[in-house]
């Protein structure tokens, strides 16, 4: 039985279909992202979870106890859910010390002294937080109100912690700590957790699985290397890092490869390899995604197989541990990362290459 389970979940506001008839389970313990552009449906779903808005059609269940159903005439207020929710917002209350602000839902929950005491310390201790328990939230950072917020949520122990963008209001170099703490202490004390964001490295970095939504609609659900090496289709392959999509169609298939076909503006068009293309029927619309990281650039005709295509280069940027370059091919703008520096001019001639199963075949 999955500890949280949605079927069917459909919610809409006015003739705008936020989430559209999904299907999601989360394991007990697990830490699940979900994941996309604003717009996607990603935070209607949670508050749908947390009960913070009703759902059109479909049903929920936490730990397999039915919450919210439109056919069963069901629907739990969120404080008879038992759940803890980190906002973006901290959220802590400035005339409280950090030892009430997370004691308060213990409070409010008519706890005894003593487990308000061991609970509320506990909680301070797992985040961190324990040297500055009588401190008002006024004299805190944002990461340590962060850590409140999430102390707060934890303390009364939960079925479930639901995160809607809860770093995004934190530093580029906080956020990563931070990353890494929550990421720490779910695994630590086992909580199982829905969160969501817009922000690829955060669901990568911290995700058991990751669920990619757009327009109402579930994309693909898996680890993070499958999502970011298996991408479902090209959203997928453009939304979760950088990719570099060009538009053909289908010859047909040899084995595990597809050969596809790739129009170019002003010169003939390429024929490459790609994986996969299972579902593409031959002469149809399919799109080659390739990585950055994996195209090698040359200065020179390079000698071997694999997939060739030939361009011109556009412009270089630093970035430090590798070099960024655009290369125009036909009316494309292909990204490349090359990890040693190399002196390139800008209109030069230069040969990229790459591995059929480096690149795959995908669909719309």
């Amino acid at each position: 039985m999955s500890f949280v389970e949605l079927q069917q979940l459909t919610k809409r506001f006015g003739e705008e279909v936020a989430v559209n008839s999904i299907d999601l389970r989360v394991e007990q313990g697990e830490f699940v992202t979900l994941l996309g552009p604003s717009g996607c449906g990603k935070t209607t779903t949670l508050r749908c979870i947390a009960g913070l808005e009703r759902p059109d059609g479909g049903d929920i269940r936490i730990e397999g106890e039915l919450v919210a159903s439109v056919d069963k005439n069901v629907y739990l207020s969120p404080e008879q859910r038992n759940l803890g929710m980190v906002f973006q917002s901290y959220a802590v209350w400035p005339h409280m010390t950090v030892f009430d602000n997370v004691a308060y839902g213990l409070r409010v929950r008519r706890r005894g002294r003593a487990e308000i005491k061991e609970k509320t310390t506990r909680a301070l201790e797992l985040v961190g937080l324990g040297h500055v328990a009588d401190r008002y939230a006024t004299k805190l950072s944002g990461g340590q109100r962060q850590r409140v917020a999430l102390a707060r949520a934890i303390v009364y122990n939960p079925r479930v912690v639901l995160f809607d963008e809860p770093l995004s209001n934190l530093d580029a170099k906080l956020r990563e700590q931070m990353r890494v703490e929550l990421s720490r202490l779910q695994h630590e004390v086992g909580i199982t957790s829905v969160y969501v964001t817009h922000d690829q490295a955060e669901a990568l970095v911290m995700s058991d699985r990751v669920v990619v939504m757009n327009k109402g609609v579930i994309q693909q659900i898996g680890d993070p290397h499958t999502i970011y090496a298996r991408p479902a289709n090209a959203f997928v392959a453009n939304f979760i890092g950088v990719a570099n999509l060009l538009e053909g169609k289908l010859l047909g298939r040899s084995g595990e490869m597809a050969d596809i076909e790739i129009p170019l503006d002003g010169s003939s068009p390429l024929r490459l390899k790609a994986a996969g293309g299972d579902g593409a029927k031959a002469g149809g619309r399919v799109i080659l995604s390739v990585r950055p990281e994996d195209i090698t650039l040359q200065t020179s005709p390079p000698q071997g197989g694999g997939n060739l295509i030939e361009g011109r280069v556009i412009e270089t940027v630093y970035l430090g541990n590798f070099l960024d370059c655009q290369v125009q091919v036909g009316q494309y703008e292909m990204g490349i990362q090359i990890d040693h520096f190399e002196q390139l001019s800008k209109g030069q001639k230069v040969y990229l290459t790459f591995q059929p199963d480096h690149a795959l075949c995908l669909t719309e």
